[in-house]
């Protein structure tokens, strides 16, 4: 609500004569104490694979009589080469306006006839063709999302207004501070990993050519590289007939080898101008353990306390107490075998580094002193009860099982994740936090007005 809105209404209401005495409110009552979080279980998925080497898992989940289909192949950003900067997206798109036999209006109707819709998503390490439908039309589905993978059309008459539309895209992230930022600081920390590209340069996108399209999906498009998952309410037995029958011929595709990614740490600061900017976004960070390490959880908890939630530590100093930024925000990014924690935060040029200063005290005092129980508390009960909402669904679960396999961890992971956050204990947080977010190898990323900025860093930045 407007604040000048709130006075004079404040001030017209005392300005009344009372009529009568009001009654008085009765007392708040705290609210009741937030109960344990409940173990979160999974069905024992059904594994197979066909003769091609496509991978299959089935798990029955949920009671709407829905089921999802989620192919996901190694097919992402991490197989592109230098100069072919988000032709995985070109390919992915592509993908999805139809086949050799059905274009993407044909498609589209056939979903929906079955109650569902398709999708195709390419990411940093995978592309992924998605499939929902009622549970009645789950055999049908499974046809759609094989003709998709094995027989696209990689329509010629489509690639210019694919690229023209992520040449836009393109020209509105060179636009926007955070979208610098981040293709700074990733290419600070991958180099010449495809990890560290993350915007195309000017024109990239526009020389593509239909020849360079069929070669990338004919190289990382194939069953070999290939899982299908499948989830929600449906007949197996049917269901895996129909896999087979509709997968069992599909070809293409090679070995998924993508180049392993060595990320950098050291103190790095780099300014990028932005004259006149009345903003500044810090974003800051380094490598940490890939998910599969011992240490992964008690850091995640540990990152939540910090910044990864709105009632974490760098969010009440820099936002609720210092008013220096509306959003602040840490991730914990994983990519295959590959983690990161960073915070960002857009704040008014003139407490970049007041703002920067305190982030890093935050991170100091973390290590120096480990956090009252009580704080803990709320976090682990936190993450444990967002965890399980979050695989409430048909999607959030096969997000998990992905999550799994690019990771390399067992299925006990799932059941075993609640406890594990709940046993970290307030020592734990303060090693990972000396351990793992070490300030002294935090590369720092200001996209600013560079004049204004480079005064402030080394007051901020010295301990």
């Amino acid at each position: 609500m407007n604040r000048n809105f709130t006075h004079a209404l404040l001030a017209a209401t005392l300005a009344v004569p009372a009529l009568a005495q009001a009654p008085t409110a009765p007392a708040k009552q705290a609210p009741p104490a937030a109960g344990p979080a409940k173990p979160f279980s999974v069905p024992p998925a059904k594994r197979f694979a066909l003769d091609n080497g496509l991978a299959v898992s089935f798990v029955p989940w949920g009671d709407v009589p829905k089921v999802r289909y989620e192919l996901v192949v190694r097919a992402g950003n991490a197989f592109e080469k230098a100069n072919e900067v988000w032709l995985a997206d070109v390919v992915g798109q592509l993908v999805a306006e139809g086949t050799t036999t059905r274009d993407a209006t044909a498609l589209a109707e056939a979903a929906a006839a079955m109650g569902g819709s398709y999708d195709v998503a390419v990411g940093p390490d995978d592309a992924e063709i998605v499939g929902e439908a009622l549970s009645e039309s789950a055999v049908e589905m499974a046809a759609l999302v094989a003709e998709l993978a094995k027989a696209p059309a990689l329509p010629e008459a489509e690639l210019p207004r694919v690229k023209a539309d992520l040449a836009r895209n393109l020209a509105i992230a060179r636009q926007q501070p955070q979208q610098l930022a981040q293709e700074k600081f990733r290419a600070l920390l991958y180099g010449d990993h495809s990890y560290g590209r993350v915007l195309p340069k000017d024109g990239a996108i526009e020389a593509y050519t239909p020849a360079q399209v069929k070669a990338f999906h004919a190289a990382h498009y194939g069953p070999a590289r290939a899982h299908l998952y499948v989830s929600g309410r449906f007949d197996a037995v049917a269901v895996e007939a129909a896999v087979r029958k509709s997968f069992g011929d599909w070809k293409g595709g090679g070995t998924a080898v993508a180049p392993k990614a060595a990320p950098k740490a050291g103190r790095t600061i780099e300014v990028l101008d932005r004259p006149g900017a009345v903003q500044s976004t810090i974003l800051m960070g380094l490598p940490v353990v890939a998910p599969s390490h011992p240490d992964y959880v008690p850091l995640l908890v540990t990152h939540t306390l910090l910044g990864g939630y709105f009632s974490s530590r760098i969010t009440a100093n820099i936002r609720e107490d210092k008013g220096y930024t509306y959003s602040p925000g840490a991730q914990l990014s994983t990519r295959r075998g590959d983690a990161y924690w960073a915070e960002q935060a857009d704040v008014t040029t003139a407490v970049t580094g007041a703002a920067l200063k305190e982030i890093l005290y935050e991170i100091n005092r973390l290590q120096a002193e480990p956090p009252s129980e009580q704080e803990l508390a709320g976090v682990r009960n936190y993450i444990a009860g967002t965890f399980v909402l979050q695989n409430s669904s048909r999607a959030g679960l096969l997000g998990q099982l992905q999550f799994l396999e690019a990771q390399g961890l067992p299925e006990s992971y799932l059941k075993e994740f609640v406890a594990k956050v709940q046993a970290v204990t307030p020592a734990q947080v303060a090693l990972m936090a000396k351990k793992h977010l070490r300030d002294e190898d935090m590369t720092i990323v200001i996209v600013g007005d560079k004049k204004l900025v480079d005064e402030q860093l080394a007051p901020a930045t010295t301990r």
